[in-house]
């Protein structure tokens, strides 16, 4: 296991109010939540939307190996375990203490085989590899909610280099961040502008998904019929996205491509 260069010094605090359980990073602004009788559903509206690439590729044998950079509260993760079985997960951490709460506070797993936290710095793991991924999940923010390292070229262009020919970038965005306009074109010119942002959410974060490989061309009817299929098998409810995202430009002609 790699451990960061130097570990974040902000504290990691925990919060309860009306049943939901949530983590800080030395602040008010929330990091991660779990519902303490739902440990395992996605209770912020955004991390439902990272996993929207379940809307995109058809879902049979889809993603085997994911990736997510930054385990927060390890929402993601908890459910690609649970409702994913077929999917091995490696999840990249510069703080051990977000692990730590994880595992003692937020019922992450513990089972390596499955499921494995490198303590490391995103950026340095994305460029220091070659192991493809079929899924990367892109969320992590100090207390001042930047990205630094990764929200840079030389990070976006290795996220294209580590995708598999199926494989889908995720990547939360701030859409009050200053840097937000910026994050998008840097995407952009990592993946030849094949990028589609999906539109945000109440809370403000945006989801950008991004491919280098094999094209995404699916309908509104077919992501509206796998979003059915997925709230009915996994609890996941991505309607509520589907709505915006059918009164927005990226549905040209019912159809989203990337």
């Amino acid at each position: 296991m790699r451990h960061a260069k130097k570990t974040p010094r902000h504290s990691v605090d925990i919060s309860e109010e009306a049943g939901i359980r949530y983590l800080h990073f030395g602040s008010e602004w929330v990091q991660g939540a779990m519902r303490i009788a739902r440990p395992w559903s996605l209770e912020l509206a955004y991390t439902r939307e990272m996993l929207a690439g379940l809307l995109l590729r058809p879902p049979a044998q889809w993603p085997r190996q994911a990736l997510l950079v930054g385990l927060g509260a390890g929402s993601l993760a908890k459910f690609i375990y649970r409702y994913l079985p077929d999917c091995r997960i490696t999840v990249v951490e510069i703080n051990p203490q977000v692990e730590f709460v994880a595992r003692q506070y937020f019922k992450l797993p513990d089972d390596p085989r499955r499921l494995d936290v490198v303590i490391g710095c995103g950026a340095d793991y994305m460029l220091a590899g070659e192991r493809p991924f079929d899924l990367i999940l892109v969320d992590g923010y100090d207390p001042e909610a930047r990205a630094g390292a990764l929200d840079t070229a030389p990070f976006y262009s290795a996220c294209r280099a580590r995708l598999s020919e199926r494989g889908l970038l995720a990547v939360n965005l701030l859409g009050g961040n200053k840097n937000f306009q910026g994050s998008i074109a840097l995407i952009e010119a990592a993946f030849d502008g094949r990028i589609a942002v999906l539109p945000p959410c109440d809370s403000g974060n945006t989801i950008a998904y991004a491919t280098g490989g094999l094209a995404v061309e699916v309908t509104l009817d077919e992501m509206l019929e796998r979003a059915k299929q997925l709230k009915k098998d996994f609890r996941l409810n991505l309607l509520p996205m589907l709505e915006r995202l059918a009164a927005s430009p990226l549905l040209a002609g019912h159809q989203l491509r990337i």
